[in-house]
């Protein structure tokens, strides 16, 4: 990872090169650092807790990826690229200022910015809580610094061109370590197919096992997430074309489901029977008393696989936690130099050191992003807030700005605050959902009315005055 930064470092010429790599990346690459930046360790994880729950229908998790994916590239991508002076943009806020102004995209920056600084610290949180529960001897800290150190490294030599390039390379890192040493030689250890079906009830191998607000949770969450990252505006920007771009999010959707999402709950169902049959006691659990289901998938390979191939599959997941970090270290740097910095100093992308700055910028991000999951890992509550409020006020915004003939800044402004703080609000105050819904549904519904409902009235007092 480090060579591929190192070899980048020689060859970014500019903040396009830096930022936006250029604007001349093929679909192969962005597509495969699209789908490595969604599906990082999180979702890695996470799949696997699905798995242990529920069976093969927590497939159905990724499959909002696909729809997300593929609803962007069809409708979101075609406008991005046609519009004047897009070649310009670097960050996805600066769709907001050719739209509305300039107060509408700094308010944008700012909530990206923290949301993704967040990211970016609970990325190497959790990669060094899975080394550290691994190898016993490492210190929690000293695996955050060396996973920090790492990803900051070959990010701020290479930009996103040294992203997308490792990316890609952990995303096969990734798939061969889970098809190839995760999940046949777990099945090995776990007796076959014969042993496995004596302790799986059938509802496990089905597809409805699962509950339709789950679905709807799961669209509301993650589709949204392809009109509003700023991690994927910067692949847009960087594809040479819309055709590249649309191939590229075509690809990354096939990734997410079904190749990615099956091997992962399968290696969740894998840790169930696991634990069923007596295999993880001496990690101290016996059933499922006070189980973790999100432990199920680390504890299942660290007692099934012999050293080396856990090597492997820890490379597999270091892989997919490092591919989410350095994109999110690369969107909140982007954010904070673009749509921050310019707005109130004289910095401008073409001047002579701007790559430089743009270096050194990146490289402070990290550090405080390190900082962060060292000594304030509180706070990433308090960040991770700001990527719900991201989602749930910025969405309406986009497609207010993309599909309608006219839109206020007032609206914009207004239907940002009132869908992300009635999302936060829901989330702090840890309230009861109707129907066992996602906050976010909420926060998104008050950001659609307030949107329609103050952009129809102050279209109308136009017309009238």
């Amino acid at each position: 990872m480090l060579g591929v930064g190192l070899f980048f470092h020689f060859r970014n010429k500019s903040m396009e090169d830096y930022y936006v790599g250029g604007r001349k990346m093929g679909s192969w690459h962005v597509g495969l650092s699209v789908v490595a930046t969604d599906v990082g360790g999180g979702f890695s994880i996470g799949l696997g807790g699905l798995g242990f729950l529920i069976g093969l229908a927590g497939s159905w998790m990724l499959f909002t990826g696909l729809i997300g994916a593929w609803l962007s590239a069809v409708l979101l991508i075609p406008r991005i690229k046609k519009i004047p002076g897009n070649e310009r943009f670097y960050t996805f806020p600066q769709l907001f200022n050719h739209y509305y102004d300039h107060r509408v995209a700094l308010i944008a920056g700012i909530i990206s910015a923290i949301g993704y600084i967040g990211f970016t610290s609970s990325q190497l949180l959790a990669g060094a809580k899975l080394a550290s529960a691994t190898f016993q001897e490492l210190n929690l800290n000293h695996a955050i610094l060396i996973m920090g150190a790492v990803a900051v490294v070959y990010t701020v030599m290479g930009g996103l061109k040294a992203v997308i390039y490792t990316d890609s390379i952990q995303w096969a890192i990734l798939i061969t370590g889970l098809i190839f040493v995760g999940i046949p030689m777990s099945y090995v250890a776990l007796g076959g197919w014969d042993e496995i079906s004596d302790f799986l009830p059938d509802r496990f191998l089905s597809l409805t096992n699962v509950r339709w607000q789950d679905l709807v949770n799961w669209a509301v969450t993650i589709i949204p997430i392809w009109f509003v990252g700023m991690t994927l505006y910067q692949r847009i920007y960087a594809t040479r074309s819309i055709k590249e771009a649309k191939r590229a999010w075509f690809i990354a959707g096939l990734f997410e489901w079904p190749v990615m999402a099956f091997m992962g709950v399968i290696l969740g169902l894998f840790a169930r029977i696991a634990l069923d049959k007596g295999l993880l006691v001496e990690t101290g659990f016996e059933d499922m008393a006070n189980f973790d289901p999100e432990m199920g998938l680390p504890l299942l390979l660290r007692n099934v696989l012999p050293y080396g191939a856990m090597g492997l599959i820890l490379a597999a997941y270091f892989s997919a936690i490092l591919s989410t970090a350095d994109s999110c270290l690369m969107a909140a740097s982007g954010n904070i130099l673009t749509d921050i910095i310019e707005k109130f100093t004289s910095f401008k992308s073409g001047h002579k050191t701007a790559l430089r700055i743009s270096k050194v910028l990146t490289f402070a991000v990290g550090v405080l992003a390190i900082i962060i999951a060292l000594k304030m890992r509180v706070v990433l509550d308090l960040m991770l807030y700001s990527y719900a409020f991201m989602v749930s006020g910025l969405l309406m915004p986009v497609i207010g700005a993309l599909f309608m003939k006219r839109t206020d800044v007032v609206a914009a402004l207004s239907s940002m605050i009132a869908g992300g703080t009635l999302t936060l609000v829901l989330i702090i105050g840890e309230w009861d959902m109707p129907l066992g819904l996602d906050p976010n549904i909420f926060g998104i519904s008050a950001s659609v009315v307030v949107f329609l409902g103050l952009n129809h009235y102050r279209k109308s007092k136009i017309i009238q005055s």
